[in-house]
């Protein structure tokens, strides 16, 4: 008998075919490149292997070819014959994932998970901030994330995946020292998982240790794969710890080379959230942005991104079109958000039209009505702390410096060192 990579049963005869799953399962789960090529081999060496197909669906949304996702479920789903019911029951949640009923696909893959909590690849659409908990919309994301991962911990043991995604839970609640001895752990099990440099970063972020952070990223970004699907985040962070250090020649080397629309090959997504948070966090700290780059980044998300449905990704796109004056597709954002989190759209898609503007009480207004429990937009704190610069940054051209000090030290001691840094 065939087993995946966590030894459950696989319906496949073919040794090639399992061995090949096995690596896509690897390489998804650490965010590796060729993950595509692993799953598309594997069923190239079983064509009837259902399994297989539902790996490299998942594989193709991740690599962002939905046609070809939606090609390799509709495979896997032709072939449900002769498998057992744990692979039946793995389809037909990865296929509502696929056909992106989100709601129903949540419901079916927190069932199947607690049945089969070893099936990881289903299991890891749940364990991250990018993932059905993270956009969730739903207040207490964040807590609802270490349940759900803490659960996970009792059925794999020492498994560098499940250490990562734990890690990266409790980094999120603020619990630091735990997060770093299970980053620890994972990153001793497997230094290529980019995944757990992904969240170390993340917690040397969060205890304000930008040197460190920077000094470990920069090397260890250095040596992976260009093609992977976090190289491009994982640049952001370097860029981001360049500015904080000053260092502007580095943070627009990085931002050109490895992050910005024309040269990065991560998904979508992070594409347009990363470069616009950079350019903003880069003109909150008084650094001069060509007014080009919002104009680009602007034109990115019209075109990738041109409705509302995702509060995280709409909000990054109201800052591009806000900013580079693209008055049209700025105002369809705040006039029809949809998705979970649709409510706080409004105001902080405002607020960013407002500091265009210069107009800083006004923004300060929008801001400060969605500041309340703003992790329902999704994407990890770091990320978030957007939101809280554009409310520091308003209160700052305003001459409230005592109140902006008061209110990061209140809500984001991390961020106390920018405050008065654009005054």
């Amino acid at each position: 008998m065939q087993t995946d990579m966590y030894d459950l049963p696989i319906a496949t005869q073919a040794p090639a075919a399992a061995q090949a799953f096995r690596a896509g399962q690897h390489r998804l789960l650490g965010a590796e490149a060729r993950m595509v090529d692993a799953f598309a081999e594997s069923v190239t060496h079983d064509p009837g292997f259902a399994l297989g197909h539902a790996g490299l669906a998942r594989a193709r949304q991740f690599s962002g070819d939905m046609a070809g996702a939606k090609s390799a479920i509709a495979a896997a789903r032709d072939l449900t014959g002769g498998i057992t019911d744990r692979e039946a029951g793995h389809i037909h949640a990865m296929g509502l994932l696929v056909d992106g009923k989100g709601p129903e696909a949540y419901a079916a893959i927190r069932a199947h998970v607690a049945d089969h909590p070893r099936d990881a690849v289903l299991a890891q659409t749940c364990s991250s901030v990018f993932g059905l908990i993270g956009f969730s919309g739903q207040p207490g994301r964040e807590a609802e994330m270490l349940a759900y991962n803490a659960a996970l911990l009792p059925h794999y043991g020492e498994d560098w995946w499940c250490l990562s995604q734990y890690a990266f839970a409790l980094c999120e609640t603020g619990q630091l020292d735990k997060a770093t001895g299970f980053i620890d752990r994972s990153l001793a099990l497997n230094p290529d998982n980019a995944n757990g440099a992904h969240v170390r970063s993340h917690i040397l972020y969060e205890q304000g240790d930008t040197a460190a952070g920077r000094a470990y990223l920069a090397d260890w970004v250095g040596g992976h794969d260009r093609n992977s699907v976090l190289h491009g985040h994982l640049s952001w962070h370097v860029a981001l710890w360049s500015l904080v250090e000053g260092d502007e020649a580095a943070m627009w080397a990085i931002m050109d080379a490895d992050v910005a629309p024309d040269t990065c090959k991560a998904l979508p997504i992070n594409v347009l959230t990363d470069t616009a948070s950079l350019l903003f966090r880069a003109e909150a700290a008084g650094v001069s942005v060509d007014p080009a780059r919002w104009h680009q980044i602007s034109d990115y998300a019209a075109r990738w991104f041109p409705k509302s449905g995702n509060a995280f990704v709409d909000i990054h796109a109201a800052l591009s079109h806000a900013m580079a004056g693209n008055a049209e597709a700025l105002s369809q954002i705040i006039s029809t958000p949809k998705g979970p989190a649709a409510d706080l759209v409004p105001d902080l898609a405002e607020g960013f039209a407002q500091i265009a503007g210069g107009n800083w009480a006004a923004a300060t207004g929008h801001l400060t009505a969605a500041m309340a429990d703003h992790a329902r937009i999704g994407g990890s704190r770091a990320q978030r702390d957007l939101l809280e610069l554009a409310l520091l940054t308003a209160l700052m051209r305003q001459g409230r410096a005592e109140e902006a000090r008061h209110i990061v030290a209140l809500r984001r001691p991390v961020l106390a060192g920018t405050v008065g840094r654009a005054a």
